[in-house]
């Protein structure tokens, strides 16, 4: 069970403590992952506010910025001995929990394992949340991984 486990990453810790976890479940399942990065239509329209104009550039730093990011989680991966592939999805096909949804049907997953702050209340209003739309989306199993609440005391 779990043979094959859809990991979107993002280069955040949160996205890293979900690939944490998906690489020791893969371990344990004998199983291989998938990851992905997607650039959506939320990250374009940020980068194209940000700089007006400039449209062609950002999307280019976008996508290479993707591929840096697939590449080092990649690269945890193959370190912890398992099977991996991975894509930038760049093609602005929908929302995140859409493009994560169409490519665990399309590979097909049976698992989708992902990090998550946790917010609930006024923060999860104003930020939104990508891992909750994912879970409602998706058609397999979701993993959803929290970050670990900073300890008293410690700087953020």
């Amino acid at each position: 069970m779990y043979q094959h486990i859809l990991v979107p990453v993002d280069g955040s810790d949160t996205s890293r403590h979900g690939l944490e976890e998906a690489i020791r479940l893969a371990r344990l399942t004998q199983g291989r992952l998938r990851l992905i990065h997607v650039i959506d239509e939320l990250s374009m329209s940020m980068a194209v506010s940000a700089s007006a104009g400039f449209t062609a550039e950002w999307l280019d730093g976008l996508r290479e910025s993707g591929e840096k990011v697939l590449a080092d989680a990649k690269a945890v991966v193959c370190n912890a001995g398992l099977e991996v592939d991975g894509r930038v999805h760049d093609n602005f096909s929908g929302p995140l929990d859409v493009i994560v949804a169409a490519e665990a049907r399309g590979w097909p997953a049976e698992l989708i394992v992902l990090g998550t702050h946790g917010r609930r209340g006024i923060g999860r209003l104003m930020m939104g949340s990508g891992a909750e739309n994912i879970l409602r989306s998706a058609p397999v199993p979701v993993l959803l991984v929290r970050t670990p609440e900073p300890k008293a005391g410690a700087r953020p």
